[in-house]
């Protein structure tokens, strides 16, 4: 073989091999920081596990064993609509409005519960398989996460699985996905003990792009049973997002902004919950 081939033949093999690692590894995620445009207070004691806006009415779901609730307000003026207790011997997670239905997800109950919208009395269950953690919709099936990097989509009808997604950031599985919400055909997952959002696409499960949200409530406003970030929300009305943590005294309307020249946070960077020892969602 003469040098100039030989060369060719390196270049071709290294072109290969990076092709090779691109199709293992996935393509770079979109790093965002952000702005805060809004905020609206919240009463601390919500231990906030799933909020959604739907017919400008906010959905709140607020967990603890004998502390579980929902409620609902008006999303203008933040005064309270209806309120419903969960059984005591249940610990509320993740919920989504479909049609005339409210559905809630339980941590270790192996149940989703159903609601009637009008009135948030109780409807049915559907039996799931494992925990429940963050729970969202996408117009027609019902999405959730069991804190591992997987996300199902169910049948509302069926009451039955349909399909479970794998969730990959640069190639890696992502796990520990909680509050979800589904934004112009993605889904954002809160990463548990973390500051930081992931956009997923629905399709294959790949991590889009991440925002780091560090700094979001101001360390002067943290208190002994302040927790973490966690909380999901677009107003339909206007397109904004909204997001809070367990025991914050804000909503935040969020602006992505991108974060040119950082790298991807790595998920071992986690936020300080009231507790270091491992606990609930």
């Amino acid at each position: 073989m003469t040098t100039s081939k030989q060369h060719i033949a390196a270049r071709q093999l290294v072109a290969g091999l990076v092709l090779t690692l691109l199709g293992a590894t996935g393509q770079a995620t979109d790093l965002y920081g952000y702005r805060i445009v809004d905020k609206k207070p919240q009463s601390r004691d919500t231990f906030v596990q799933g909020l959604e806006i739907v017919d400008g009415q906010l959905y709140v779901s607020s967990g603890g064993y004998g502390e579980s609730r929902l409620r609902r307000f008006d999303f203008a003026s933040g005064e309270l609509d209806s309120e419903r207790g969960v059984n005591p011997r249940v610990f509320a997670e993740g919920l989504t409005v479909l049609g005339d239905k409210l559905y809630l997800l339980t941590w270790r109950s192996r149940n989703l519960l159903v609601y009637n919208r009008a009135d948030l009395t109780p409807a049915q269950r559907m039996q799931i398989p494992g925990e429940g953690w963050g729970l969202t919709n996408d117009g027609e099936q019902l999405i959730y996460g069991d804190g591992s990097d997987r996300l199902y989509f169910v049948s509302p009808g069926e009451h039955r699985i349909t399909r479970t997604l794998r969730v990959t950031e640069n190639g890696a599985p992502l796990s520990r996905l909680n509050e979800l919400e589904w934004i112009d055909g993605r889904i954002w997952a809160n990463i548990w003990q973390t500051d930081r959002i992931v956009i997923i696409d629905p399709a294959d499960g790949t991590v889009e792009a991440s925002v780091d949200l560090k700094g979001l409530l101001p360390v002067v406003e943290r208190r002994s049973d302040t927790d973490v970030l966690n909380g999901i929300a677009r107003n339909p009305a206007d397109g904004g997002i909204w997001v809070t943590g367990k025991n914050w005294p804000w909503l935040y309307r969020i602006e992505l902004v991108p974060a040119a020249g950082r790298e991807t946070p790595a998920d071992a960077a986690p936020a300080t919950p009231a507790s270091a020892a491992p606990h609930q969602p």
